[in-house]
């Protein structure tokens, strides 16, 4: 699961972000609204958690203008905001929670795991399943027909790419942004080098699952 935490307190960002990686999250960090909605126009994570008051695009703002272009992202709006109207507001503008500081690391992970139950076209599960595969991310391992082996976290998180959107064609330029982040210098060659994993790794365990190559454009997962 791929998070963008979005604060310009740089204390509170640095320990959020360390917490939130032993949690085996994939995070992305920031400290302005104008970064902030470059992030967001990839359209790349599952969740954001974003502060209510930002140098350059306030967090309001920003969750506005998500909503008005029809980006349903999980928003867990963070702030020292915590009157009524304030959530009320912050809510009616399409948050989906939140959260007033200081709060407790336990409550913040609480709220996301209430957030992501939630019925969404991207969720955060124990397990993802297509055709006759399954993957529990928080193991990394692959289930097939035939037996079931431990991935390691790249290939683990290349397969949930493709897992969380099955049967769609994903562009090279997703993939990498996904798997190594938006800031990588990482060469292109290399997600072809994990593709070839990722196969060699659905053949251990039998599955009749694969992954087509689409030249020109990218990769797509199918039965």
């Amino acid at each position: 699961m791929r998070i963008l935490l979005a604060e310009d307190d740089e204390k509170l960002k640095t320990s959020l972000a360390f917490q939130l990686e032993k949690e085996g999250f994939s995070v992305d960090t920031c400290s302005d609204g104008e970064e902030a909605l470059y992030y967001i126009e990839q359209n790349i994570h599952d969740l954001i958690l974003l502060d209510r008051m930002m140098p350059c695009i306030s967090g309001t703002d920003l969750l506005l203008q998500m909503r008005k272009a029809h980006n349903q992202t999980p928003v867990i709006l963070i702030t020292a905001l915590g009157t009524l109207d304030d959530k009320v507001t912050g809510l009616d503008l399409g948050a989906d929670d939140y959260l007033v500081k200081p709060f407790a690391f336990k409550e913040l992970m609480a709220r996301i795991r209430c957030v992501a139950r939630r019925p969404r076209n991207i969720v955060y599960t124990d397990v993802l399943a297509f055709g006759d595969i399954t993957y529990r991310p928080e193991e990394n391992t692959l289930t097939g027909a035939s037996g079931s082996c431990s991935i390691s976290k790249r290939e683990g998180d290349l397969l949930e790419a493709f897992l969380r959107n099955p049967a769609k064609p994903l562009s090279r330029t997703l993939l990498l942004t996904k798997v190594w982040g938006l800031d990588s210098d990482v060469e292109e060659g290399n997600l072809d080098n994990y593709i070839h994993f990722l196969r060699r790794r659905l053949k251990a365990v039998g599955s009749s699952v694969s992954i087509r190559t689409i030249r020109g454009v990218g990769y797509q997962i199918e039965t």
